[in-house]
């Protein structure tokens, strides 16, 4: 048995007011050669297929034409909901998409043996039992009541997370006796594999990753997980086995969604399984599309790396532009700090996206940043700091951050509209 584990697609993603379309379209076209090309039996993808509950229509376009054409490659897929997605968007469609081997688990499921998959070898016969879970939204698993402190809370949340994967892991025990007492697969095994969309204790986060269950619980225990055979998880864009386990990893996200996780390979995860039990897990290497740079230091130091970096080189109409972020290691404030930068970049095959200063202390709030101006900040980061300084109860906060979503997603794509 061999599987594909992905995660954090993101499609529909504005990146500093630049559109991922190609990107994307790139990606998914080589994921579909990829799965091909290794006879994949099943894509696993494990959460935020979309960037937003809303997102644009050419995302929706390149989600489904992607389903299409993995069907034509012999391979199974599932879907997982994220943070990010909406699972109302994700289930609209997810009937029809069952009768193109696909299928979408995007919430928890009335009845816990819905989240229990079957995979399927190429030939059709069974393969693996999937404990297919979603992210986990508070409300889902707990109810909250007013005047429980922040402790009481997060142990109550932890012990939900916990019993959910217990009864669905059950389940999946129960499933796969059934499938081994029917014959086939006697004496050979069968492995089960486990989804998760959080934040484990000890994970690495990157810049574009947005904290999961913010007031109650920073992070699961990974020894808290069932003893399954492999564990795909999604939500921290860096691929990264967990706590030293080599059967619990985060495949990462396939395109950098931030400066800071440009620096490193990404890629997604092959699985394979022989007699019931895990034999290897192989990363393939995503190729990078749009290629993005990080530069820090003073004003000088920059013109320097430049011209190390792109010496004689000039911008193009065909060629590839990099994105650039650029961190001026400067105490005094520069009013003109940006036409100072372009001045330096004029001429060389680059687009500047951000520019910041480097401070000796990070703020942490609005108030501490006067000096901050808006352009080095994003929308979204302007709008969660805002939300932060406000008392609210995790459904209040869930519904403007879910509207603020949508009202971005539908800025986005008529601008992207516009564009065309």
């Amino acid at each position: 048995m061999r599987i594909l584990h992905s995660s954090d697609w993101h499609l529909g993603q504005h990146f500093m007011g630049k559109s991922r379309e190609a990107e994307h379209r790139a990606f998914l076209g080589w994921l579909i050669e990829t799965a091909r090309e290794h006879r994949v039996d099943a894509l696993i993808v494990a959460g935020d297929i979309f960037d937003t509950g809303t997102p644009p229509s050419y995302a929706r376009r390149l989600y489904n034409h992607f389903i299409v054409e993995l069907r034509e490659s012999g391979c199974q897929l599932v879907v997982l909901g994220g943070n990010h997605d909406s699972v109302s968007t994700l289930h609209e469609s997810r009937e029809l998409l069952a009768c193109l081997d696909t299928v979408v688990i995007g919430g928890v499921a009335e009845n816990p043996e819905d989240q229990v998959i079957e995979l399927h070898r190429r030939d059709g016969t069974p393969g693996a039992v999937l404990c297919a879970i979603p992210y986990l939204r508070p409300r889902d698993l707990i109810e909250s009541h007013a005047g429980e402190s922040r402790e009481h809370k997060r142990e109550v949340l932890m012990a939900a997370i916990r019993d959910h994967y217990t009864v669905i892991y059950e389940c999946a025990l129960q499933r796969r006796d059934a499938l081994l007492a029917g014959g086939g697969e006697a004496g050979e095994g069968m492995p089960i594999i486990a989804t998760g969309h959080l934040t484990t204790v000890g994970g690495q986060l990157s810049e574009s990753v947005r904290e999961l269950y913010i007031g109650t619980l920073d992070a699961f225990p990974a020894a808290a997980f069932p003893p399954v055979d492999y564990m795909a998880l999604g939500h921290l864009h860096r691929a990264q086995v967990v706590g030293g386990s080599e059967h619990i990893r985060y495949s990462g996200s396939p395109i950098a969604l931030s400066f800071d996780e440009s620096t490193r390979a990404k890629q997604v995860l092959m699985v394979d399984f022989s007699a019931g039990a895990l034999t290897a897990v192989t990363p393939l290497e995503v190729p990078a599309w749009q290629p993005m740079l990080s530069l820090s230091g003073s004003l000088d130091t920059l013109a320097t790396q430049l011209e190390v970096r792109f010496g004689s080189a000039v911008a193009s109409v065909d060629g590839p532009v990099t994105w650039l972020e650029v961190e001026i290691e400067a105490d005094d404030y520069l009013s003109d700090l940006q036409q100072r930068v372009q001045q330096l970049v004029d001429g060389l095959p680059v687009e500047v996206l951000r520019i910041r200063r480097k401070r000796s202390m990070e703020a942490v709030s609005l108030d501490s940043q006067a000096r901050e101006t808006l352009q080095e900040l994003s929308v979204d980061e302007v709008f969660r700091r805002r939300l932060a300084l406000e008392t609210l109860d995790d459904a209040t906060e869930t519904r403007l951050q879910e509207a603020f979503d949508s009202l971005c997603s539908e800025l986005e794509e008529s601008l992207t509209e516009g564009e065309r």
